[in-house]
């Protein structure tokens, strides 16, 4: 299987259980999230609605009626000045890895941020050995603006994380209107 017969839509309050699993399943085995904890479903709606409520895009791929994937935009940082730079979040079911449903979520999500006026977006990735993830971004336009080494502590080790960037819409050309 790959992404051909996915479709992306933006996520409803029944994906919850699914996004939760999926995010669950990071959090427990990877290093994408510097979450030690999984959240319960009653957090991630939380969570979801919170993204939500600032009118920004959250996104699931689903494929015969099962989430298989989903993203989402948030701020970059609360402060005032960083309002039109977004960060963005991507974590796809491990039965599903390696198939392209990253890539087939991402790009709308990049569209939609860019469509309501946003001019970056930074990816805060978790681990420098999350090659696949560091990939997907580099395909999408991302570009390497450093890396954070040792600033997370999961599994008895230190982790890096790295950071990618790419314009959105015009980006830092013109003037925000």
């Amino acid at each position: 299987m790959t992404a051909e017969d996915v479709i992306v839509r933006p996520s409803r309050d029944a994906d919850v259980a699914a996004i939760t699993a999926i995010y669950g399943h990071h959090v427990r085995c990877g290093v994408a999230s510097f979450e030690e904890m999984p959240p319960s479903d009653d957090e991630i709606g939380r969570r979801r609605e919170e993204i939500l409520a600032r009118g920004l895009p959250y996104l699931v791929g689903e494929r015969e009626g099962r989430v298989v994937g989903y993203c989402y935009a948030g701020p970059f940082r609360t402060r005032s000045a960083y309002r039109f730079a977004l960060e963005d979040s991507i974590y796809v079911d491990p039965a599903e890895v390696g198939r392209g449903i990253g890539r087939k979520l991402l790009q709308p999500l990049i569209e939609r941020c860019a469509e309501g006026g946003y001019r970056q977006m930074i990816a805060v990735i978790g681990g420098s050995e999350t090659v696949a993830s560091i990939r997907l971004h580099r395909a999408l336009g991302f570009v390497p603006i450093g890396v954070l080494p040792a600033v997370g502590f999961k599994f008895g080790r230190w982790i890096d994380t790295v950071l990618m960037q790419r314009a959105l819409g015009p980006g830092a050309d013109t003037l925000p209107e």
